[in-house]
């Protein structure tokens, strides 16, 4: 997977940009503030369908602007040639893909597959369940096509089910909804589960190079629910009155996470902030691969400030090895790292200033 064109408008310092990057290599440098994260940030937005950094309505949009725009076009490994546009103001949004509408942003986020590692990516594995449990699914909307329409069907009855407990619901419709609820959810859980055994030796063999004395390995499915214990209906059923009482549901696979197991170290509680990161983006890469080897190609691979993030051994290390696998790559600094200008005749540097982009020769 190669984007082959972005646009830009109204994203932070850009007004209107455009940039054809290259096949392998693209370097984005310039002075702090200039603009080279929102290049990364607009590439992310389209595949997550949201920012790394927040909220759309938290500052993503221009100043005096509507709203922000991007539009990407991307070659798959096929060849098919695939474009996607996002209109999004910030309570509302338009999106298209391949020419069609979209309505929900989901079907943009299991088109175009981009792996974005940024300083905030410790919260990978130091932070709350969420943002664990939204890489886990947006893994599978890529690589199980009815992911994506099971986890839907799974969000309405979760929505109608909350609904009913604010109001008080009566039994008989409560019964549906978890009827609902346990069908899709289990559906859930078993993709996961199974997601998560492929995705264990290929981070375990990541981590062992990033971060050999942490002995990274073992990953588990905490499910949302006593699953050894009781099926999601009976999970539901049992928390019927506490949820009467809360007017939410407390169990089910929207409150689920997985486990990273060390075996160098006590737990997660006792890694250092640069430990944090590398067992991060060991999580991000292996998950590349991983999507690599179940989509048969590499997902875009984009690694804001990478030269403050990781030392030279390292940099020199996840570069080397991503040239290797022939994915794209985009990396952002105010200079440009050592690691990258040993592949010289492969990269395309782009400086970012004052909102504009212009290539270098």
């Amino acid at each position: 997977m190669r984007i082959t064109r972005i646009e830009i408008a109204g994203l932070r310092r850009f007004e209107a940009v455009s940039l054809a990057p290259g096949e392998a290599l693209n370097l984005l440098t310039g002075p702090n503030g200039a603009g080279k994260t929102s290049v990364l940030e607009a590439m992310h937005l389209m595949a997550y369908g949201r920012s790394f950094r927040g909220r759309v309505r938290d500052g993503l949009i221009r100043q005096g602007a509507a709203a922000l725009e991007i539009f990407v076009e991307w070659q798959e490994a096929s060849g098919r040639l695939r474009k996607a546009g996002l209109r999004h103001a910030g309570q509302s949004w338009q999106g298209r893909l391949d020419g069609a509408d979209v309505g929900h942003l989901g079907e943009l986020c299991a088109a175009l597959a981009v792996v974005t590692f940024e300083p905030g990516s410790h919260d990978l594995v130091m932070g709350g369940a969420e943002t664990r449990r939204r890489l886990l699914d947006w893994g599978l909307f890529h690589v199980e096509p009815d992911f994506l329409r099971v986890w839907r069907r799974y969000a309405r009855a979760l929505k109608q089910r909350n609904a009913l407990l604010k109001a008080g619901g009566r039994t008989a419709e409560l019964d549906v909804w978890e009827h609902e609820l346990s069908e899709s959810g289990e559906a859930i859980t078993r993709s996961r589960e199974t997601y998560l055994a492929q995705w264990q030796p290929k981070l375990a063999a990541e981590a062992a190079t990033l971060a050999p004395a942490l002995g990274v390995g073992q990953l588990s499915l905490q499910s949302g629910w006593r699953r050894d214990e009781l099926s999601l209906a009976d999970a539901l059923l049992l928390a019927r009155q506490r949820d009467l009482a809360t007017g939410f549901t407390s169990v089910g696979p929207h409150r689920a996470d997985f486990r990273i197991g060390f075996t160098g170290i006590p737990g997660r509680d006792a890694l250092s902030r640069g430990q944090a990161k590398l067992t991060a983006l060991a999580l991000l890469l292996s998950q590349a691969r991983l999507h690599a080897g179940l989509a048969g190609e590499w997902p875009v691979i984009a690694l804001d400030d990478l030269a403050s993030e990781l030392d030279r051994a390292h940099q020199a290390r996840v570069v080397d090895d991503l040239v290797a696998t022939g994915a794209q790559v985009f990396v952002t600094g105010t200079d440009a790292p050592d690691a990258l200008l040993a592949h010289a005749g492969r990269l395309v540097h782009v400086h970012v200033e004052e909102g504009r982009l212009r290539t270098e020769a």
